[in-house]
Order: structure tokens, then sequence, then C-alpha cells
């Protein structure tokens, strides 16, 4: 958004319309807003007041915010005082450029003495320099030059310096990268130079898109000097020691009020540290998990940004620009909340997604092992799921995979059984503990990788037992439509617990989490989008507990037999069922009115006098018990 000011005479239309039409956005002539009165003020010879000026000034400030969220435009406007252009300041300040054309007061008279059918008296001329208060922060143009020249001086100076940079040029960052310079963003991009090992990667990343003009360096404080202060730089590399090398490094180059966002799957207690040392230094600090993958990060990524809610704002047309879009055209992202807030939902989300991934692994495994069905039958069952309410990004991978062939056999067969992790798992887990919520489907779902990742002992221990799996004793017309309604239960008692922790972790940490917002920005972008996110949206706006939910209530009520039946038939079967079986404990013990804890709070009073409530005496008193 782009405004060119000055006093009348100094040509702000003809500059904007050039402008306009060089930069192929709309443009619009401030006198064009002026309410009837004010025009036959100015055309009788008498200045404007402030009074007269502020409905005009609010209109335009109205416009302005709209023309940007449309993809901005060239206002001229006059904007002699510093509160007038704060008044038409609507938008985050690095979205909008001011441009100052100026010249002398002789000038400008003898322009305004030979135009003809304007309006204004030229008059006038001398208490708009009276008025004139000279932006700072503008761009400063003088008009003794042709209009080809000044446009050309303008468009110069506007190429100086960027509104946006991004640190890391892996898959992540390069397609971020190309996303925003697509949607219209100035970018510079940085990635260290390491001898032998990262060498000329910025140079070669910009070589290979010269139609973005995305400016490239790996000199960091050359990449700090091109970006338009106050600056916003995300960072996007490896969650750890890395962020902390990298901040503390750019730390001393940057200035007051500039902006680090941490783009990567960086634990939220690291965020919460980083965010309370860059306050120190008068530098904002933003942690946002980011989903979506290479092909997310690229055509449009569900975005989770935590940390300062004035930070946010500023930013938020830049992340919500990018982001994917929901079911209603709304951008799959929102502000999550304080501290590192943005950074927990994410590795919840990715908890999550460990969970549906190991779910899809245990259907396969009894579909194909147990039922001893083909690839191509398994991909034409689960193709039928999508059908039955079932559709999800995970689900529609899984069959692309049972489909995907190599030399006309199944490229799936010939992948090592060790799955990976990168953390965000672990740490789910390690959080849980701390806030002393239940995790159990997405727990189990990381130990199902770890003890995937021992493979040697795996060999041995088969060799020792012999192979105990054997076929299901049942027929698959009975079997699958069992395993739908175990699958199905089981997925959405493993989005309940993933939600009921961050309900924790917003209830201990005070962060006000808004659940139906965080299931929204999860409905697209997103590796776990699905139906049943979709759905969760507005489950969430009637609960914060989704098992509590009548909807929930009444399809568990029905599946949960066929979870328990599919669960005994195949671990009776010999197949491990980690988070099937894990998710009907949950479900057992959520649905359990009078548990067998008593029996864990009187061992523990036996061996360690660690005290006990009693159910016929009020809650606030503890009791002790001599045992003996």
């Amino acid at each position: 958004m782009i405004i060119v000011m000055g006093v009348s005479g100094t040509g702000k239309s003809t500059i904007g319309q050039l402008l306009a039409k060089e930069l192929s956005i709309p443009f619009y002539d401030g006198d064009d807003f002026h309410p009837k009165e004010n025009i036959r003020k100015l055309a009788s010879g008498l200045p404007l007041t402030d009074e007269d000026r502020q409905p005009w000034l609010l209109t335009l400030s109205a416009c302005i915010k709209d023309w940007e969220s449309a993809g901005g435009a060239v206002l001229a406007c006059s904007a002699l005082k510093k509160k007038y252009r704060d008044t038409l300041t609507t938008i985050p300040e690095n979205q909008l450029t001011i441009i100052h054309l100026s010249g002398s007061y002789d000038l400008i008279k003898q322009r305004l003495e030979t135009r003809k059918g304007h309006f204004l008296n030229p008059s006038i001329l001398e208490s708009q320099f009276e008025n004139l208060e000279e932006p700072k922060e503008a761009l400063l143009v003088n008009i003794d030059q042709s209009p080809q020249k000044i446009l050309q001086e303008i468009l110069s100076k506007m190429n100086k310096k960027t509104a946006f940079g991004i640190i890391g040029l892996g898959v992540m960052g390069q397609n971020l990268a190309i996303n925003m310079a697509n949607n219209g963003v100035k970018l510079s991009v940085f990635n260290r130079h390491v001898a032998g090992k990262e060498e000329g990667i910025a140079r070669d990343f910009v070589s290979k898109h010269p139609e973005l003009g995305i400016q490239g360096f790996d000199d960091l404080s050359q990449f700090v000097e091109s970006i338009a202060p106050p600056r916003n730089i995300l960072l996007m590399v490896q969650a750890g020691a890395a962020v902390d090398a990298t901040i503390e490094e750019l730390t001393p180059l940057l200035e007051p009020d500039d902006l680090i966002i941490d783009g990567g799957n960086s634990n939220y207690l690291d965020t919460n540290r980083r965010d309370r040392t860059l306050v120190q230094h008068d530098i904002n600090f933003i942690g946002t998990g980011i989903s979506g993958g290479e092909e997310g990060a690229r055509k449009g990524p569900s975005i989770m940004p935590g940390g300062s809610r004035t930070a946010y704002n500023r930013i938020a047309p830049f992340l919500e620009n990018i982001a994917a879009k929901d079911a209603n055209g709304k951008a799959c992202c929102t502000y999550v909340g304080p501290e590192g807030s943005g950074h927990f939902i994410k590795m919840v989300h990715n908890g999550i997604e460990y969970a549906e991934m190991q779910l899809l692994a245990e259907v396969y495994e009894l579909m194909r092992h147990g039922l001893g069905m083909l690839p191509v039958e398994m991909a034409k069952t689960l193709e039928g799921w999508r059908t039955k309410g079932l559709d999800s990004y995970l689900l529609e991978i899984t069959i692309n995979i049972l489909r995907k062939e190599e030399n006309g056999e199944l490229l799936l067969d010939k992948i090592l059984d060790a799955a990976a992790q990168k953390g965000t798992g672990g740490w789910s887990t390690e959080a849980a503990i701390r806030l002393g919520a239940p995790l159990n489907t997405i727990s189990d779902a990381v130990m199902a990788r770890n003890i995937s990742a021992q493979k040697e002992v795996r060999l041995l221990a088969n060799e020792l037992y012999g192979s105990i799996k054997q076929t299901v004793p049942t027929g698959q017309e009975e079997f699958i439509p069992a395993l739908m309604e175990a699958y199905a239960a089981a997925r959405i008692i493993n989005h309940a617990v993933g939600f009921d922790m961050m309900k924790e972790a917003s209830k201990q940490y005070h962060w006000d989490l808004n659940f139906s917002e965080i299931a929204r920005i999860w409905t697209n972008g997103c590796i776990i989008r699905s139906e049943l996110m979709s759905a969760a949206v507005n489950y969430f706006k009637d609960t914060d507990r989704l098992l509590l939910h009548p909807a929930v209530v009444k399809s568990l009520s029905d599946q949960q037999a066929n979870l328990a039946h599919v669960i005994g038939k195949g671990i009776a079967s010999g197949f491990p069922l980690p988070v099937l079986s894990s998710a009907m404990n949950f479900f057992l013990g959520y649905v359990n009115g009078q548990s067998s804890a008593n029996l864990l709070q009187a061992q523990r009073d036996y061996f360690g006098a660690h005290t006990y409530k009693r159910i016929d005496r009020p809650v606030t008193e503890s009791f002790h018990t001599d045992w003996i």
C-alpha cells in the first residue's frame, strides 16, 4: 500500500497513476473522497480546518485497510500533518510506503496557476506549506524533473529495502520463500556459508527464480541491512542449538522493535526462554508452528503463531496471506496465545499425527497379514472409507502408497520397517508428564516407533520365538466393517487425547487457547486435516471436551464394541496393536466412574505415608493410616 503525499501541485495524481500502472495495482485520488462541503470551501479559496478534514481522513483510512487486504493500491493524498498520516495508518507500518513529492514554493505555485479543471484555488498553497510537517519515514523525491525520472527514482528507492527476511534455505525455507514472493512480498533470504558444505545456497536459489525478485545473501549483516525496519525475520533452521546460535549472531545486528519469528519445530520451553531473553533487547519474538510439509509450504501451510499479540498483528498480513484457506476462504493461521503456545500446539499436532499414522499402519497390518488382502484390495477398501466420513490427508496418501509400484512390485515392500522421529512426539510425552495429563495414544505411537527402530533385536527375538502372527479367525465380510468402526473410534479418541492435553496446558500456563479456532486452522494445509477435524470446529463451540459432545458420545457408544472386538481378534492372532488398544484403554478409563485408583492411594499411603482422601469426608481433608 503506497501513499503519494505532498502539497497540491506536486503531481501526486500523475505520479501515483504512473506508479500504480508500473506495479499493476489500482490508483485512487484522495481528492475524489472529499465531501461536497470541503470541495466548495477549497474552490472559494478558504483553507480546510482539521475538523473539516477528519471525516475525509477517516473515510480514506477505512479504504486503505480494504485496499491493502485486496492486494494493495496507490493513493494520492496531501497527508500534510503527522496526525493526518497517523489517522491513515490503519495497517501495519511495514505494509505502508509513503512517498513525499517535494518542490519549491515558486515551482509549485507556477504549476497551480497554469493547471486547469481542478477545484483547488491557488491561494490555498501558502497555508498548505505552513501546515506541512515533513515525514521522516517517507521516501523523499524532488519534483524538479520529468514524471518518468520521478517514477524511476521512486522505484529505485523502493527496491533498496525488502519487507521480510528468511534465514535458512532448506526445503521448507525455500518453499516458504517462493510462497511469499508469489504473494507479492519483497523478500531477502540468507543461508550460511560453510566451505565445502554449504556454499552459494542463497545465490543459487535466487538465480533459479529470477522472476520473484528475491535478494539473496550469505553475509548476515548485509542481509539484515537489506530489510526495511522494523524488520521481520523468519528463522527456518534446525530446532535446538542452531536456533540459539542464529539468534545470538543476529541479535547485535538488530534494532529495537525488530521481530524474530522461529518457524521450526522448536520445543515450547525453549521458545519461552528465548522470548524472555529477547525482550531484554527490545526485540520481539514469535514462535510459530508451520505444518504441511514441502507442498504446504509452497502452496499454503497451516500456521500457528504464539507470542506477543502486538507482534503477531504486525506480521499477520504476511502469514495469513501465505497460509492455506479453510472451507470459508479464511486463512488457516490465527493468533494462538502468549509465550510458546504456538510451538506447543504444533507439538501436539505432531503427536496426533504420530498416532494417526500408527493407526493406519495397524489397519494395514491387519488387512494384509491378518486377512491376506492384496495391496490393490486394501487401497480399494480404504478408498471406500473416504466416502463414509473418514476422509483425511493421511488416509489419502496411504491409499496412494498402497498403489505405488517399482518395476512391477509394491514399493512399500522394499522399505525398511524401522520408523524414525524428529523429537516432537517424544516432547509431547514429556509435556504430558510435566502437566499431569494422559496422553495414551500419542505416547504409545512414539513407543511403537522406538520398538520398530530396534530392528536387529526384533530379528533375533523372531528367531528365538518364531512367528506368532496367524490369520485373523474371521472373514473379510465380517471383519472389515468392524475394523472401519474401530479405526473411526480410535481416531476420535486420539484427537480427544491431544486436545485434552492442550486444555490442561492452557489452564496451567494461562494461555486461554481457543480449541475451535485451533481445529479450524487444522482443516487445511496441515498433515492432520480431515473430515473429523472439520467437524471438531463446531464440536468445540459447544464444549471444550471432545468426548463429552453429544455427537461424539453417540458415535463412540455405537463403535466401542467393534473397537474391542478388533483388538481382541487382532492381539489373539499375534498382531501388535499399540494405538488401537491404547485408545480402548483410555476410553474405558475415561468412562469409568469408579476406578481402581483407590487401591493405588492406599498402597502409596502404606509404604510412603503419602495420605489419601475419603469419599465420606470433605475433599479438603487428608488421612493417613497405620496399616500394620
